[in-house]
């Protein structure tokens, strides 16, 4: 890798000792890939993936310290991924707690750790930090250094910034030098597509299923998709965003998609047509039924394949304002259907904690509440990645929650009728 006098220095410890460990780490990564220099950072406010104070992590916290130590901090402020726990709103058994207890015991000391290094505040705990809520939004042509996969994937491909699909501390690593390797998606190549993806469905795909297929056949390409303009527009409005934020949460968790394009909507599809199309490509057409035989292919994993849902999460990734209320609108209506007060299944709705801020003083939340229904900010895959959780029969319209718990797929409107008492599983 050919570096710069000054990172040169830099690695020669002109900086210190810690600092030069920092940069080393990313050329060390950057070599692997390939990469032939390390590119600035131009968009500062990193997000980490690393939001969780599991005990058995110990080379993080003892590397934080030797930063806060060395008085290194991120060169502009940061966001992380959501808490993983919520006693308040995400009620656990005693059991339950004392795994939990155990599990993170070093979460307040973690969130201690990530203020002095550079988190923004107490409350930017969430997988999606660029909504505008948030306010953690790179532009079009930025670079990057984050590493939640649905994050990336998003500022990727639906605000035009260039980030690689990242580990845990490097993206940290990143933020802290100013500076990341240059290969892959940062590159213009590497934003090339290598995959066109034609959607000839009869009505607008599920998003978390379109991602899902996409995802497991392309794994880590860049597909190009032509027709789903047709369904959800060529504009990013409340409801694109919402679509293409779960879209691509899928994409990225069922496969490794890190940059997707869609025909007459993303901003490099939009400037740059099939000129960002690689000669030569592979072909993937959805229909109904291939979206149909990609759904029912999900494995049931609970122990009892025929119990009772106890649980449902929706909003992995986090939930926007405009799905908290479409979700109270379309449950209060089922719940009528049924002549049913409440939901009959315990339901937890996730969102970035400064959209919970606003959401509970609308008239839509009290109805949520009234309904059984409870909010929270917490990360529903922390929770639910534990021995004793897993026992639970949780149903979900996450396919990133599907993938990496024991929690059971359902479509939207299957949530709406297990929770109304219209439908069993």
């Amino acid at each position: 890798m050919e570096l710069t006098k000054e990172q040169q220095d830099m690695l020669a410890g002109s900086q210190g000792e810690v600092m030069a460990k920092v940069l080393q780490t990313l050329v060390m990564f950057g070599d692997i890939f390939g990469a032939t220099k390390l590119v600035p950072v131009t968009y500062q406010h990193g997000h980490l993936v690393t939001s969780f104070g599991i005990a058995i992590l110990k080379p993080l916290f003892l590397t934080m310290d030797k930063l806060i130590a060395a008085n290194i901090h991120t060169k502009g402020k940061l966001t992380v991924d959501p808490r993983p726990i919520d006693y308040e709103n995400v009620k656990c058994n005693p059991l339950e707690k004392i795994v939990f207890h155990v599990m993170y015991k070093k979460q307040q000391e973690y969130e201690e750790q990530l203020l002095k290094v550079g988190l923004r505040d107490k409350d930017s705990f969430t997988c999606a930090s660029y909504l505008p809520e948030v306010g953690n939004i790179p532009q079009k042509g930025d670079v990057l250094s984050w590493a939640e996969s649905s994050a990336v994937v998003y500022a990727n491909s639906v605000l035009g910034a260039r980030c690689n699909r990242n580990s845990g501390m490097l993206d940290l690593f990143g933020s802290i030098v100013g500076y990341v390797p240059y290969f892959g998606l940062v590159t213009d190549v590497g934003r090339k597509a290598t995959w066109k993806v034609y959607i000839k469905t009869t009505k607008k795909p599920e998003a978390q299923i379109l991602g899902s297929a996409i995802g497991m056949k392309v794994m880590e390409s860049v597909p190009y998709i032509y027709g789903l303009d047709s369904f959800i527009g060529t504009e990013l409005n409340d409801e694109t965003i919402a679509y293409l934020k779960d879209f691509g949460a899928a994409t990225a968790s069922n496969g490794a998609v890190g940059l997707y394009h869609i025909d007459h909507l993303t901003p490099e599809a939009k400037e740059l047509g099939e000129s960002l199309i690689m000669e030569d490509v592979n072909t993937y057409c959805i229909d109904d039924e291939e979206l149909e035989r990609v759904y029912k292919s999900y494995p049931v994993m609970w122990k009892d394949k025929n119990a009772k849902p106890n649980l449902c999460f929706i909003g992995c990734p986090h939930l926007t304002y405009h799905q908290l209320v479409l979700w109270t609108e379309n449950l209060e209506k089922a719940l009528k259907e049924t002549g049913a007060k409440k939901v009959k299944v315990r339901t937890v709705m996730t969102t970035p904690p400064q959209i919970r801020e606003e959401f509970v003083k609308s008239k839509e939340y009290q109805k949520l509440i009234a309904m059984g229904v409870k909010v929270s900010s917490i990360c529903p895959l922390m929770y639910t990645n534990n021995p004793i959780t897993k026992r639970r029969a949780i149903i979900t319209n996450s396919n990133k929650l599907r993938t990496y718990s024991v929690s059971r797929y359902c479509k939207d409107q299957e949530i709406l009728d297990l929770l109304s008492g219209k439908a069993g599983v």
